[in-house]
C-alpha cells in the first residue's frame, strides 16, 4: 500500500509534523518530497519569484537529509506553475512517479468550525486516483507527547474500516491484511434502510451476519476484531464511532454503493473526510482502464 509515496509540503509547522509522522509508518522504503510554487500571479514588479524558489529548494533538501538519516530513498522537486492550480501539480506528480500513496497534512483556513478539510486535500481526494493519508491539522498541530505516540507511531494500533458490503468496500477490505503493524480492527456498518421495527430488525441481523463472516476471515489472518452495527446516516456515526472507541485511523475505499463510475469519491466518504479528527486513509480500487 506503501512503498513509494509522495509528500506535498509547504514547510509549515503542519507539514513538518507530518514529515515526523511518516517516518513511524511501516512500509515506506521511497519518500519523493514536493513543494509546488504557485507562480499564477504577477507581482508589480514583473516575475520576481527566483529568491523564493531557491529557499524551496534549500528547504526541501533539509528536510531530504532528514528522512535520509533515517533510512529512506528520497528524491525532491520543487514544481513551479505559472497556470493551473496545486493539487493539479500534485495528481500530475504522482502519475509521472507512479506513487503508491500520497501523505498529505490538511488544514483549513478560513473554514466554517468543524469544516476539517483544506482545499488542496479536498482537491487531492475529489480528482485522485491513489491510495491517500490525511492527517488532521488539528492532530499536527498538537503532535507532542501522548498525542504523537498516539497518531503516529501507533496509527496502525486500532483500525475502524466501515463497509456497506460493496465491491469496493470488499477491496479495500483485502488490503488491510498487507498492512504491517495492524493491531484491532473495528468492522462497522451503519444500517440506513427499514420502514417498520421489523424490517430495521431484519436488516441488522443480516449486517451481523455479514460482519461475523468477516471477522472470522480477518482472524484467520492473526488480526483482533471487533464489529458493531449502528442506525443513522453513515458519515456521522462513523465519526461518532471513531471518538468512542479512540480510534487511530479510519481506513475506508473511495467508493461505494450506488455510485456512477466515473465518480472517484463517495458522499460517505467524503463527509467522514471533512469531519473527522482522526487520520483517514482513503483506499482508491478503481480499476485501471484496458488498452
Amino acid at each position: 500500500m506503501f512503498g513509494k509515496v509522495l509528500v506535498p509540503t509547504d514547510f509549515s509547522e503542519y507539514a513538518k509534523k507530518t514529515m515526523v509522522c511518516l517516518t513511524r509508518i511501516p512500509g515506506i522504503h521511497e519518500v519523493v518530497l514536493l513543494h509546488v510554487f504557485d507562480a499564477t500571479r504577477h507581482t508589480k514588479r514583473g516575475w520576481t519569484y527566483e529568491a523564493q524558489i531557491e529557499n524551496a529548494r534549500i528547504q526541501l533538501e533539509e528536510e531530504k537529509k532528514f528522512l535520509e538519516q533515517r533510512g529512506f530513498s528520497v528524491k525532491v522537486t520543487v514544481d513551479v506553475i505559472t497556470s493551473g492550480d496545486i493539487s493539479t501539480a500534485i495528481l500530475r506528480k504522482a502519475g509521472c512517479e507512479n506513487i503508491s500513496s500520497i501523505i498529505i497534512g490538511s488544514r483549513g483556513r478560513g473554514l466554517v468550525k468543524g469544516l476539517l478539510l483544506g482545499s488542496v486535500s479536498a482537491d487531492i481526494l475529489r480528482k485522485g486516483k491513489t491510495h491517500l493519508l490525511i492527517f488532521r491539522h488539528s492532530l499536527a498541530g498538537d503532535l507532542e507527547g501522548a498525542v504523537f505516540n498516539r497518531f503516529c507511531p501507533g496509527i496502525f494500533t486500532r483500525v475502524l474500516f466501515p463497509t456497506d458490503f460493496s465491491e469496493p468496500a470488499r477491496k479495500a477490505l483485502s488490503s488491510i491484511k498487507n498492512i504491517e503493524g495492524v493491531g484491532e480492527v473495528h468492522l462497522l456498518h451503519v444500517v440506513t434502510k427499514g420502514e417498520t421495527h421489523e424490517e430495521i430488525g431484519l436488516n441488522v441481523h443480516e449486517a451481523t451476519k455479514d460482519l461475523e463472516e468477516i471477522k472470522t476471515d480477518l482472524a484467520g489472518a492473526g488480526l483482533t476484531v471487533k464489529i458493531h452495527v449502528r442506525l443513522g446516516r453513515p458519515a456521522d456515526e462513523i465519526i461518532s464511532l471513531a471518538d468512542a472507541e479512540d480510534i487511530s485511523l479510519i481506513l475506508m475505499s473511495s467508493q461505494g454503493k450506488g455510485l456512477l463510475t466515473e465518480m472517484l469519491v463517495g458522499s460517505t466518504t467524503l463527509g467522514v473526510a471533512i469531519h473527522a479528527n482522526r487520520p483517514l486513509m482513503v483506499i482508491r480500487t478503481l480499476e485501471k482502464p484496458r488498452n
